[in-house]
This record gives C-alpha cells, structure tokens and sequence, in this order.
C-alpha cells in the first residue's frame, strides 16, 4: 500500500517534516548482527526561507508538487525514526530544502525504487527523490538535477578472502545481493557474460526490493557480497558487526528525477544551488556523515561520469 502525505514546508520544521537502499565459496558465512544505531535528528532545514530568484523560475502557477519517495533504506538513506511513521534520511532533507526555497507544498507518495522512474513519464508523480544515479541510459528517458555525488561500491563481512574488487571477474562464481531496479542491477547483469568470457563460472545477481532483505542475506551467508552505494554501504558497516567495505567501484552524479523535457528543472537547480551558497548543503551533509559526496554546483541531466 501507498501512504500519502500533504507537506506545507513553509511550516514544518525539519525535525517534523517527513513524520516520519548460502554462500558460494570464498566467504566466512558466520552470520553477524545489526547494532542499534541512532538516527540523526538535527534540524537543518527549518531556518531556509524561500528564494523569489529561484522561486520565479517555477512554471506559473506552480503551488504544489507530488513527489515519489522509495522508503525502506538505511541512513543515509530513506527510513523511519522510531515512531514508525516520520520519514528521514538525506534525499528527505534535500527534498524539503528544496521545497522550501522555492515556496511550496509537497504531496509525497510512497513507491518501490524500481516503480518511480517508469511512473515519472505518465505524470503519475511530478518528481522523484531516492538517490537516483545520472546514467546515460537514464538520461534517454530521465531528466536530472543534481545534489550529491555518490555511485557504486562493494561490501561483504569482515571473514571474507574478498578485497578491494576492480573487475567484475573478481565476482565470478559469488552470489551478489543488491537492489531491484537500481543501477546495480543494471551493471551487474550487463557484465555477466565477463565470466563466462574468461571461461570461469558467472556470478548469480540477487535483487531485494528493501536494504534490509540485502543486509540480512549478506549476514545470513546467503550472499557472498553486497553492491549498493557508496554512502550507504559505509553507514551499514559502521553500524553493523562484522562487515567490511571493499571499495568505491563507479562514482555517479546523483538527482532530483523527472520526466524528459521538463520545465521544473532550471527552478530545482537553482534552488540547489541557492542551499550551496547559504550553507545548507554542507550542514545537510555534516548531519549524515557523507562531506565527500559534496559537488560545487548543481546540474542539470549531466552525462555519466566515466571512472
């Protein structure tokens, strides 16, 4: 089911707003478990006041926005506070900065991550906001504005012979747990034929609509390894026992998501951009332990950083 919530962030602070991504072999599959973790709950968003520069730049008439957000993460990530019901996480403190320098409500609507994207084009949502990494292939159909810079690493448990992985072959013969519909996915099944190619065993892809599925068949030795982001992979093991990080393996911008052609977009970058200058980006990013996903301007639908 779909939760739907109505946001006037012209009055709700940031604390309030959202109330609210067996083994094969050559792995320890000595399961491990999840510490608890405090979820950060500084308010920096409360004090952004709207922008008219950034505001006049909204399609006329604009009040109002309906935007899709994929929950079930970890920090930094989309998930709850304790309550159960208040959404937070970093994509959740762009989002209402954003907002916020612009001037308007938004209705968010929960989705799956793999759903959001295909939806954008229909006019079903007005944007998407769950860490999207710019692709070129998404750019066929995607419009950007970028946020953050983020992308693709590794992560297994601390026994594991596996090291820092710089070609796919190194995978061969694993099982690799990531997200449905994500850019992991994608680069994964892309590159299976990069075993069979070398005359090895490929790597099975295991997709997990929510982290905490992935995490669990990590710790349960079900998978050998885990490819998801950067950010997120470094907040899980510093939050779980026994688990490692590997390595940054691919760097991608990340963005606001919306339909091809869309006129939100000079609006939304610069509204970005305002949050750099007066900075609410660097407090945004101190809160979540990721300074080093920080860019120096926003952009729009840039094409995919090649690494």
């Amino acid at each position: 089911m779909r939760t739907r919530f109505l946001i006037p962030f012209v009055t709700i602070t940031s604390a309030t707003l959202f109330l609210t991504g067996c083994g094969s072999g050559g792995t320890d599959t000595t399961p491990v478990a999840a510490k608890p973790a405090k979820v950060p709950t500084t308010d920096v968003v409360s004090a952004v006041r709207k922008d008219d520069s950034a505001a006049k730049l909204l399609p006329a008439g604009t009040t109002s926005l309906t935007v899709a957000v994929s929950v079930g993460g970890t920090p930094p990530g989309t998930t709850y506070l304790d309550d159960g019901k208040t959404l937070t996480g970093q994509d959740v403190d762009f989002t209402q900065a954003v907002a916020r320098v612009l001037g308007i409500k938004l209705k968010v609507e929960q989705a799956s991550f793999e759903a959001i994207l295909p939806a954008l084009d229909s006019g079903k949502y007005d944007f998407g906001a769950s860490n999207f990494g710019v692709t070129d292939e998404r750019r066929k159909t995607i419009d950007f504005v970028t946020y953050v810079n983020d992308g693709q690493g590794f992560a297994t448990r601390k026994g594991s012979k596996l090291t820092k992985v710089t070609d796919l072959t190194q995978l061969c013969g694993l099982n690799v747990a990531t997200g449905a519909g994500t850019t992991f996915e994608a680069t994964l099944e892309e590159n299976k034929h990069v075993c069979t190619d070398a005359g090895k065993k490929a790597y099975k892809v295991q997709t997990y609509a929510e982290s905490s599925a992935i995490w669990s068949s990590l710790q349960q030795g079900r998978s050998d390894i885990v490819m998801s982001t950067i950010n997120g992979l470094r907040y899980a093991v510093a939050h779980q026992e026994g688990l490692k990080f590997l390595n940054e393996y691919h760097r991608l911008d990340v963005g606001f998501a919306f339909k091809k052609g869309t006129d939100l977009a000079p609006a939304f970058q610069a509204a970005v951009n305002k949050l750099l200058s007066d900075g609410t980006y660097g407090r945004i990013l101190k809160k979540w332990g990721t300074t080093g996903s920080a860019i120096e301007k926003s952009r729009i639908s840039p094409p995919e950083l090649k690494n």
